[in-house]
């Protein structure tokens, strides 16, 4: 919605004046947005029910954001608000809880789940993954954040979203990469699997070596691929790998480096990030 400008002259009575229909105007939208997710929730109930997380809807939601935004707002606080009205309208859909890993400190775990999350969705701490992937796997509908970086006590932690029932990794963040990112963290989200709704131009897999290479990384980026996280003394390894690309061309493209792989599970996916600065 468009309003249209006073001509000039303007004194400082009519822009205030301006910035209060402007401000009437967001809030009465944002209430039609709650009207409309009412419906949704309705429509989702006759159709026997869905998960409220749509993580390729979101990435679309937030690339169009970026794409269009201009002007003096800085896009930390765009990009802020637009987390939290998604987050927050999808906590009114179904309510969820927020489980962190804060053995690397909760200070800056907080102040990214607040960043895209806001404070309506509760936040709750653990001192490990471990912990994090039991609450999200007895919850009926949790979410996880782990850190992308892990500590070394964590081990290979991605072994425990293996089994077919264990939760998935479904997003990472943030999604809008550039520099000095107020909430620059890496982390993976994670969730019990989502029926519809992934985004998958990375998909993530849980590998097993017959024996760990140090040419490991120069074979992945042959393939495409990403070593996300290694723990060596287990031959494990965390890839992520271009959503187009099966397994067994994974495989292959390993194997003609000498890396054989025993073992290959998907553990998860999410979309690709946006490099604002490349964009830009």
């Amino acid at each position: 919605m468009m309003l249209e400008r006073r001509p000039n002259p303007e004194t400082l009575a009519d822009l205030r004046d301006e910035i209060d229909r402007i401000d009437a105007c967001l809030h009465e939208m944002l209430m039609q947005r709650g009207e409309i997710i009412d419906r949704l929730i309705a429509v989702k109930a006759r159709a026997g029910g869905s998960s409220a997380f749509r993580p390729g809807r979101e990435a679309d939601m937030m690339r169009r954001l970026v794409e269009r935004h201009k002007g003096i707002l800085p896009l930390d606080t765009v990009e802020s608000i637009w987390r939290i009205i998604i987050s927050t309208f999808t906590f009114v859909q179904a309510n969820y809880s927020v489980h962190a890993d804060i053995s690397g400190g909760d200070a800056q775990m907080r102040d990214c789940c607040r960043f895209h999350f806001g404070f309506t969705v509760p936040y709750v701490t653990h001192a490990d993954v471990a912990d994090v992937v039991a609450a999200v796997s007895a919850a009926s509908g949790d979410l996880g954040l782990v850190p992308v970086v892990s500590s070394p006590a964590s081990g290979a932690w991605w072994q425990q979203l293996a089994a077919p029932a264990a939760p998935k990794i479904i997003a990472r963040l943030p999604f809008v990469e550039r520099p000095d990112h107020p909430a620059a963290t890496p982390l993976f989200v994670i969730a019990k699997p989502v029926k519809d709704g992934a985004a998958r131009d990375s998909v993530l897999y849980a590998a097993t070596l017959t024996r760990w290479r140090d040419g490991l990384n120069a074979a992945l980026g042959a393939s495409g691929a990403e070593l996300v996280a290694k723990a060596p003394e287990a031959h494990a390894a965390l890839l992520a790998v271009p959503g187009a690309t099966p397994p067994a061309s994974l495989r292959e493209a390993l194997a003609g480096h000498g890396v054989e792989i025993s073992s290959l599970t998907e553990v998860g996916s999410h979309a690709a990030r946006f490099d604002f600065v490349r964009a830009s």
